[in-house]
């Protein structure tokens, strides 16, 4: 929802893709592209990212993926104005269902997915926050689930966000639809790290860095693991946790790994493909 940022004006966006993609040293950079609308989350954009996760799922040489706004915010939201204009069962129920696929596409994602969050990120905004393995933030940077402002509770932003802060901190942000600061998204668990906006980028090339340095199928192995288990009971995740840390210690990584530790020296990671 263009929720907190809808009674702005808005000029008409360019005939520019909704979605902007670059790809450097491993890393694949999916920029929303609406920066007059607030980058909006119109049926497009969200059927340009879904295409351009499922390129990457499959592409060895990417092993970060980072995801950003262009403009002065992150996202407001679901288009609001285009739900309107096509308010029916049909077309609203296929941006939600084309919504949760996306969201179930980052998850299921091989590569870490890390948010880069310098303005405001409101309702689904929000949403592909708390859906990003990890958030880094400038101070500059505020969220909310404000639909409830406009009658309309964040239901799917909610799957995320209770699974990233406290139940009762969720439920507050998704009844009240009020605003959180960058600082109290970091002591909250929305995001991990806040930093002052010149240093934004230096610090999203920090967390890069330490995952690249990391062998590729062991990153992507652990993903799959840590989401699996968070949702399955105690007994359940304590045997999918066994059976793949079972796999990982007799694959060749942990081999390396290992050797190298015992060594003193700098493990050599065996290349993907």
């Amino acid at each position: 929802m263009n929720d907190a940022l809808s009674s702005t004006s808005i000029a008409p966006e360019l005939a520019e893709p909704v979605l902007l993609r670059t790809d450097e040293a491993g890393v694949a950079r999916l920029t929303l592209n609406r920066p007059r609308s607030f980058n909006a989350i119109s049926m497009e954009m969200l059927a340009a990212l879904k295409t351009e996760l499922d390129a990457i799922a499959g592409d060895p040489a990417v092993r970060v993926v980072v995801i950003a706004g262009s403009g002065p915010a992150f996202s407001g939201g679901h288009d609001l104005k285009e739900m309107m204009a096509n308010r029916n069962e049909g077309f609203v129920g296929a941006v939600f269902e084309l919504c949760a696929r996306v969201m179930l596409t980052m998850q299921a994602l091989p590569q870490p997915i890390i948010a880069r969050v310098h303005g405001a990120a409101t309702a689904a905004g929000c949403q592909i926050v708390a859906g990003c393995d990890l958030a880094v933030a400038s101070t500059e940077a505020r969220f909310a689930t404000s639909g409830i402002n406009f009658g309309l509770f964040c239901a799917t932003p909610g799957v995320p966000l209770s699974r990233n802060i406290s139940r009762k901190r969720a439920f507050e942000m998704l009844v009240t639809g009020e605003f959180i600061d960058a600082e109290t998204a970091e002591a909250w668990g929305l995001v991990n790290r806040v930093v002052a906006p010149h240093e934004l980028d230096r610090e999203l090339a920090r967390v890069i860095a330490a995952i690249i340095a990391k062998p590729a199928a062991v990153c992507a192995t652990g993903k799959r693991l840590f989401y699996r288990q968070l949702e399955a009971n105690l007994l359940d995740a304590y045997t999918a946790a066994r059976q793949s840390i079972t796999c990982n210690m007799l694959g060749d990584e942990a081999a390396e790994g290992n050797s190298a530790f015992i060594e003193k020296r700098k493990p050599q990671w065996p290349q993907p493909g």
